[in-house]
């Protein structure tokens, strides 16, 4: 399902508390690169991953839980680091929880999960990485002489 950019810059300018589930506490996995690059930015991050659920250190110095259904306040978006056939559960419990946004990674895209959100009004993302989108939007990809395509006389407001 193709979003638009404005509707992408609402998501990451009102989604600030996000869920990644599948967030590895390897450094190098494209997970906790872009965790890491949102929580620098002022996003909340809840690690999603039974592997390291209960660990004192934690990801990224937070918690880690090991559901959606274990994190005992309000979520805001849902990143999902997992393979497409693994998403419609993950969707499932992400609108039990009251997520406002699903967003699937590069990559990962089921549209059987994307309509159980949208038929509640609520986000979907697919095939999108949050980092990428949020570097593109707010300043970060031109810096580096990548052309982003989004053109405009006024510099977009940031969202932190």
């Amino acid at each position: 399902m193709p979003i638009d950019t404005p509707a992408l810059r609402r998501i990451l300018t009102q989604h600030r508390t996000i869920a990644v589930v599948g967030l590895s506490a390897d450094w190098n996995r494209p997970s906790y690169f872009a965790a890491k690059y949102m929580q620098s930015h002022g996003y909340k991050i809840v690690p999603v991953n039974p592997r390291y659920a209960g660990d004192a250190a934690g990801i990224l110095s937070e918690r880690c839980y090991a559901s959606l259904s274990d994190i005992p306040f309000a979520v805001d978006m849902v990143d999902v680091f997992r393979r497409t056939a693994d998403v419609l559960p993950i969707a499932e419990e992400a609108l039990a929880i009251g997520a406002k946004s699903l967003w699937q990674q590069l990559g990962v895209h089921n549209e059987a999960a994307s309509l159980l959100f949208t038929a509640q009004q609520r986000d979907a993302v697919e095939d999108r990485c949050v980092k990428i989108e949020h570097a593109r939007l707010f300043g970060g990809l031109n810096w580096v002489g990548v052309n982003t395509g989004v053109i405009s006389a006024k510099r977009a407001l940031r969202p932190d």
